[in-house]
């Protein structure tokens, strides 16, 4: 065993060689155990196929080995010693270990193959930490030795992503599930749906009609809000924050541990207001005032009182803003994961997608948007909640006659509608009619005018005080319309009824 003993490089106590510096992690003696199973049983590679990559190996030589043996047991071939000696005739690193010979001595110090799922992961874990080992020496020397135009929050950022990057290549395939194991996680998602009033699956909006036709926001699920301006998306994003924060409620489970049965603790994360903005347009909502009378202090005691008892209400209720402009995907996802540590965070909320920033540069807007999609998506399934982004539009809409958006008036990428889950769009005909009151043409007599007025302003008056949430694209159940209630002076939405169920108002 002479020429295996080579690539055994000496090891010493406490991770430090004779040399005196630090050895990276690695285990030599699991890699030659592994790829000799393997070339023993090609069975033993369907074991570790999801696990490993020849990177994972600190031996380069075993990670070419293991990348000629794959090939050859993928393309329905047989990987032995014989076979795969033809890929390394011209080898000089298993020249240098003793050629062909060193193919059959692994064979032949082949131990166990029961093992091999085990030697998969110490492998993959060791190479991991090698990588994780790098990463922190090049964060360590760009930190001594920063360029001008690569700033310290750069930096951070870029770092984010690369840790992002290692703990995703990092985590084990989740792989096949036998079906009666998903059907009990499905079964237990219906029985704590029977369980609540609302009989909803997933995290109450607070809107009837809305919860009816989606079965609340449902966990692992990518929800794009998407309207022009000034339809109203942060107001309902807000409307729905704030109403599964103040519904959250806990039970102790069979586990001794305590679990969400209703509601949600949110994270909000806010690219285009600051949190007190946020803030004062819940605060305005709660209390039925207008905002900008809070931020201009036009307030009768009667009205401050009221700001004061809704200042109570929220200060109960788990719902965190964050208000980092221009944030990255890792750095968002580095965030929720410190607030599910200390909170149990359950629902993520997001104001907007277009403002978050790509981790890394690319040839296009589309691109961009892209990564960021499928990254939000990816946020979803790994912390298993809802991901409710708000989404901007496309102009078009702007240029028809029929202003009602459809899901090509996606801003910047058809990717949002493919990774998306749901997609909703906020439509209120009435701020279109308020903007295009009929002004008369010339030669345009008096009567010509007034039908044309009378029909516009019928329009606005049907229209007045209402919004359409028009649900797109739902892969779970069936698309449609809901109607809401729109108060634009305090920007709020509540359910709608038809005026004739409406309490007579009294003088």
């Amino acid at each position: 065993m002479e020429t295996v003993a080579r690539i055994v490089e000496p090891a010493a106590a406490d991770g430090v060689d004779v040399l005196g510096f630090r050895e990276m992690p690695r285990n030599v003696e699991a890699e030659q155990a592994l790829l000799g199973a393997m070339l023993v049983d090609n069975a033993s590679y369907d074991r570790v196929s999801s696990l490993l990559e020849p990177e994972h190996f600190h031996v380069p030589v075993h990670g070419r080995i293991f990348d000629a043996a794959r090939q050859l047991i993928t393309g329905g071939r047989v990987a032995d010693p014989l076979t795969l000696k033809a890929y390394f005739e011209g080898d000089n690193a298993l020249v240098d270990v003793g050629g062909a010979r060193y193919l059959a001595r692994l064979a032949a110090s082949a131990t166990s193959l029961v093992h091999t799922g085990d030697y998969a992961r110490t492998i993959r874990d060791l190479g991991v930490r090698r990588s994780l080992i790098r990463l922190g020496e090049e964060v360590v020397e760009t930190a001594y030795d920063p360029r001008v135009e690569e700033p310290a929050e750069a930096q951070i950022e870029a770092a984010e992503a690369r840790l992002y990057e290692l703990a995703e290549t990092g985590r084990e395939e989740r792989g096949f599930r036998p079906l009666s194991t998903a059907a009990a996680a499905a079964l237990a998602q219906a029985e704590a749906a029977y369980k609540r009033d609302g009989r909803l699956s997933g995290v109450a909006t607070g809107l009837i009609d809305l919860d009816e036709l989606l079965g609340g926001l449902h966990s692992s699920d990518l929800v794009v809000v998407a309207g022009r301006p000034s339809m109203g998306k942060t107001a309902l994003a807000t409307s729905i924050a704030f109403d599964a924060a103040r519904r959250h409620r806990t039970e102790e489970g069979e586990d001794g541990k305590a679990a969400t049965v209703d509601g949600a603790v949110v994270a909000f994360f806010s690219l285009e207001m600051s949190a007190e903005q946020l803030a004062a347009r819940i605060l305005a909502e709660r209390a039925g005032l207008r905002s900008d009378y809070i931020r201009r202090g036009k307030l009768s005691n009667d009205e401050f009182a009221r700001l004061a008892e809704a200042s109570g209400e929220l200060a109960s209720a788990p719902l965190f803003i964050d208000d980092s402009p221009a944030l990255s995907v890792p750095a968002l996802r580095t965030r929720a994961r410190r607030l599910r540590r200390s909170h149990g965070m359950s629902l993520i909320v997001l104001d907007y997608l277009q403002l978050m920033r790509p981790a890394r540069q690319h040839e296009s807007r589309v691109m961009e948007i892209s990564e960021i999609t499928q990254g939000l998506k990816a946020l979803a399934k790994e912390f298993d909640v809802p991901v409710l982004a708000l989404s901007q539009l496309s102009r078009a809409v702007e240029q028809r006659d029929d202003k009602r958006p459809i899901l090509s008036d996606l801003r910047d990428s058809g990717t949002i509608e493919q990774d998306s889950d749901v997609v909703m769009f906020v439509f209120r005909e009435e701020y279109y009619l308020e903007r295009g009151e009929p002004r008369r043409r010339d030669s345009e007599s008096d009567e010509a005018f007034d039908k044309r007025y009378q029909r516009w302003q019928s329009r606005y008056e049907a229209s007045s005080g209402l919004a359409d949430l028009i649900v797109a694209k739902q892969r779970h159940g069936p698309i449609g319309n809901v109607k809401l209630r729109f108060a634009a002076n305090t920007a709020s939405f509540a359910n709608y009824a038809p005026a004739e169920q409406l309490p007579e108002q009294t003088l």
